[in-house]
């Protein structure tokens, strides 16, 4: 049971940490690299193949500005591929726009701008339809979210 995290830049690493935060909760393995669609294309592809024969089952891929790296993955693989908009220009819009508009038959699951973490539990998710241990952790993650939220709020509140 393994993922791998993709992002086209070091300055993208204090975003992207939080994928591996949520994959580190359940106890998911998974494996970080730094490419580029348009930089390295030609070292994106082997990386790709390489972890389609590693058995990675799932990949979380972050971009920014043109934001292409997580359809070019989705173009090159059929393993579910959950993209992360980063914010750096138009406040991370025209980020979530390149990543949510993808052509037909070569989606990319979508997350909110900077919102790692959520693609780090889309993908426990989708690995939790295989892996039926993973999937009693989220029941048991979601019992306690929910109790947590309920004694938090029930206290007197003064506005």
């Amino acid at each position: 049971m393994k993922v791998g995290i993709i992002f086209g830049s070091k300055s993208d690493i204090d975003i992207m940490r939080n994928a591996a935060v949520a994959l580190k909760e359940f106890e998911v393995e998974y494996e970080v690299h730094i490419l580029s669609a348009h930089r390295v294309p030609e070292r994106l592809t082997t990386v790709i193949r390489e972890m389609e024969d590693s058995g990675i089952e799932c990949i979380i891929a972050g971009a920014g500005l043109a934001a292409h790296l997580p359809g070019v993955i989705a173009s090159q693989t059929v393993l579910p591929v959950i993209g992360v908009p980063i914010k750096a220009a138009l406040g991370g819009i025209d980020s979530l726009l390149s990543i949510v508009q993808m052509p037909k038959a070569i989606p990319v699951a979508t997350v909110g701008i900077n919102n790692s973490y959520n693609a780090g539990m889309l993908a426990v998710q989708i690995l939790s339809l295989k892996y039926l241990e993973l999937k009693d952790k989220l029941y048991t993650y979601r019992t306690e979210m929910k109790e947590k939220f309920i004694t938090e709020n029930e206290e007197h509140i003064e506005l």
